[in-house]
């Protein structure tokens, strides 16, 4: 940690996340019956592609989905999260996702782990809020909020 902010905003943020996403990539493979992962490597290769599908081809999927996703009130962005877990079974060998419905039940179970895995970041090396200076203001030194405005 580089003292600037949280794990994932330090330099070996993007590891921290690609580890944790290969941890919850071999719990989401373990418990449904669907996804099958042959090893660690592709443990790994299946973090690498689901975090750069997610960043370079998911928004485009939005942009492009986005009459259905408001149609569903955002219930059509289950669907593109399960075609890119679709598109990484097709891109790494040993990672494989029998079905449409497989593959949404995992990013679900993906959605769930990473979460519980990203909550402890949420408290480590927090920024302390500042007090709120409701007296100062810049614009009139002598006026603060508690003073009666006489005409």
């Amino acid at each position: 940690m580089d003292g600037n902010g949280t794990f994932y905003t330090s330099r070996s943020g993007c590891l921290v996340r690609i580890l944790l996403l290969a941890l919850a990539v071999t719990i989401g493979a373990r418990l449904l019956p669907g996804v099958q992962v042959d090893s660690i490597w592709a443990i790994l290769l299946t973090a690498v592609v689901i975090s750069l599908l997610d960043n370079l081809v998911r928004p485009v999927l939005v942009v492009v989905t986005l009459p259905a996703t408001a149609l569903t009130l955002g219930l059509f962005l289950f669907v593109i999260n399960a075609l890119i877990i679709l598109m990484s079974s097709a891109i790494v060998r040993g990672f494989h996702v029998d079905s449409f419905w497989s593959a949404l039940l995992f990013s679900l179970v993906l959605t769930a782990v990473n979460y519980l895995l990203e909550l402890p970041n949420r408290y480590i090396d927090r920024k302390e809020l500042r007090p709120r200076d409701d007296h100062h203001n810049d614009d009139d030194e002598e006026f603060t909020p508690y003073e009666e405005i006489k005409d």
